[in-house]
This record gives structure tokens, C-alpha cells and sequence, in this order.
């Protein structure tokens, strides 16, 4: 085992006590293969599911993986019209399980997500009746302002140039604090304590994933 991955796994042991204190569940993974296979052993037959988006869940193959299934979907990306959104949206937040990847998780075990229009962090706040977060080391900071920093700077830029948006960070490559249309960061939430237990679970993967 390298010295990394010796690493990684000593700090998600210290990881998967925080959560716990905090109602959370906590799990690691040594690759993405496995924390797909993890990601797909909490699904009952004939369960709903959605997800947020996020480039972790399609870098580990989750996405193709569930729409190739049986599983019944509520894809976000399927709804055009506002009427279809709202109605998709209504579907989305009585799912069995709701998939999406953490911003940045601080080393006490919180959660630090950022979001344009609040769809992912409503359902991590309530909804759907199991959040499952898979997120790589990478995203391990050290604290709540730290993971702030870093979703502003390191994970906003490259989602905006990804999403084909008009934000200024996509070229100045940082935070440019803006308040205009395309802007991906409006809604800041901090995640210290699942009111329902267990109802969170967030699968650590010994990689590096996302942005």
C-alpha cells in the first residue's frame, strides 16, 4: 500500500467517527470501482432514485449504471418546460435515494456545499428519504471556511467553463464574489448534524474525484 493511500484511509477511519457523532453515516472505498459497487448495494428492487449533478457520481460510472437499471429515475434533465420541472422537481423530493457528492468535507465531519439554484442542497436538507454522498479525498479540508474557499475557487471556476456559463470566474480561473445571472454559487449550506439518523451516508473514496 503506498503512503497515500496509507493516508487516506487513517483520516477516513477519523472521518467515519466524526459522522457518527453527527448522525451520519460513514464508509470508505479504496477506488472508484468499489465505491461503485457500495453506491449500488444500498438500492432495493423497485426503489426511486435521483441525483444532483456532479461530475464524481459520472466519473465513477454511477450514472450510466442507473440508467441502464430497472430502478425507477426522476432525471432532472429530462423535465424542458417549467411545468416539467416543477412536476419532475415534486417527484425528485419523495425519492428512496438521492445521489450527489459533497463540495468539501471539513476534518470534524461537516458537510460544505454550494449551489446555483438549491435543488441539490434542498434534497440534502430534506426530501428524499436517503442521501448518499460519494466524494473523493480530494475534498477533505480543514475547515468550514477552508471548504468555502475551495469550492469558490477550485470547484466553481471549472463547473462554470463545464456547464457553459457566463460567470467570471470560468476565466479568471477564481472567485470573483459576483452576483450575476449565471452564477453557480447563491446558495451556501453547511451540514453539521443529520436530524434523521443514518439518513445521510457519505462513501469516502481513496481517490482523487470531481472538482
Amino acid at each position: 500500500m503506498s503512503a497515500k493511500k496509507n493516508y487516506y484511509e487513517n483520516l477516513a477511519d477519523s472521518l467515519i467517527e466524526k459522522f457518527n457523532k453527527r448522525g451520519i453515516e460513514g464508509y470508505y472505498c479504496d477506488n472508484a470501482e468499489e465505491a461503485l459497487l457500495m453506491a449500488k448495494r444500498f438500492l432495493t428492487p423497485g426503489c426511486s432514485i435521483s441525483w444532483g449533478g456532479s461530475v464524481t457520481l459520472d466519473e465513477i460510472g454511477l450514472i450510466d449504471e442507473l440508467k441502464a437499471s430497472d430502478y425507477i429515475l426522476y432525471d432532472r434533465h429530462a423535465a424542458h418546460t417549467p411545468d416539467e420541472k416543477s412536476h419532475m422537481y415534486s417527484k425528485i423530493v419523495t425519492s428512496d435515494y438521492y445521489f450527489m457528492s459533497s463540495n468539501a468535507i471539513t476534518l470534524d465531519g461537516q458537510l460544505v456545499n454550494i449551489d446555483g439554484h438549491g435543488n441539490r442542497v434542498a434534497c440534502l436538507i430534506t426530501g428524499p428519504k436517503n442521501v448518499i454522498i460519494i466524494a473523493g479525498m480530494n475534498k477533505i479540508v480543514t475547515d468550514v471556511n477552508t471548504g468555502i474557499e475551495r469550492v469558490r475557487n477550485m470547484a466553481s471556476p471549472p463547473n462554470v467553463v463545464r456547464l457553459g456559463l457566463k460567470a467570471p470566474c470560468g476565466e479568471l480561473g477564481k472567485c470573483a464574489n459576483c452576483l450575476v445571472d449565471d452564477c453557480i454559487c447563491c446558495e451556501i449550506v453547511i451540514t453539521r448534524k443529520s436530524k434523521i439518523p443514518g439518513r445521510i451516508k457519505v462513501i469516502l473514496v481513496g481517490e482523487e474525484l470531481g472538482y
